[in-house]
């Protein structure tokens, strides 16, 4: 989703910890849209989040519903987005039961309850199965999405525009510091805005992007 929005022209900046309450915003500033997106939450949430943000640029950002109705319309959006109507009613499991869905919504990558929302919309679900999933989730704790059997945890995505950026500025001697100096932030900020990708350089190392634990290279005299 990350990609596809920068693709687009979006700008993607992800928000500080200090921000963990705000799932995500997003707005014009001229003809340029930008959205932010809390890189706290789990990696499906923030799947949902970018479509969410897109559907407000989209429906809202040059005028029109505003408050709760606005927020109804960009979920649909998203919701619609995400998993396409008959991807889920030729793919999504009848029943309901949460085991099901924790299957299942790898083929969608969003969460769990996500999947069940669809659902439900699509009339799939009941709204004692819908309310059903939402107890079991509350249980589990809503905050750790569950992973399918033998399936990996999906990895959080990031800026593919910005790890260009940086690299780019990594081979001309940029440093992170630097970088910041000219933004008039601290650092710890900079790395918060962009997904953490501007490393520390490690003195004595060749690469300044590389991790803490790489071996330092063994030289002798020849």
């Amino acid at each position: 989703m990350v990609h596809l929005l920068e693709a687009h022209g979006i700008r993607v900046f992800s928000l500080a910890e200090e921000s963990a309450a705000v799932d995500a915003f997003s707005f014009w500033r001229g003809l340029v849209p930008y959205v932010f997106l809390n890189t706290k939450k789990t990696a499906e949430h923030g799947r949902m989040d970018a479509a969410h943000e897109l559907g407000h640029l989209v429906l809202h950002g040059h005028g029109g519903p505003s408050g709760r109705q606005a927020e109804h319309e960009a979920q649909a959006f998203a919701s619609a987005f995400l998993m396409p109507a008959g991807s889920i009613l030729a793919e999504a499991p009848r029943g309901g039961r949460i085991s099901q869905l924790i299957k299942a919504k790898p083929r969608w990558n969003v969460s769990v309850a996500a999947l069940a929302y669809r659902m439900h919309g699509l009339n799939m679900l009941t709204d004692w199965q819908y309310r059903s999933t939402f107890i079991e989730l509350n249980r589990r704790g809503r905050d750790k999405e569950p992973t399918a059997p033998g399936k990996a945890p999906l990895r959080q995505e990031s800026s593919q525009v910005l790890g260009k950026v940086f690299r780019a500025l990594r081979d001309e001697n940029v440093s992170k510091a630097s970088i910041a100096q000219k933004l008039q932030i601290p650092v710890k900020d900079l790395n918060d805005l962009v997904f953490g990708l501007v490393l520390t350089p490690l003195e004595g190392l060749n690469r300044p992007d590389a991790a803490p634990d790489c071996e330092r290279p063994k030289l002798r005299v020849v």
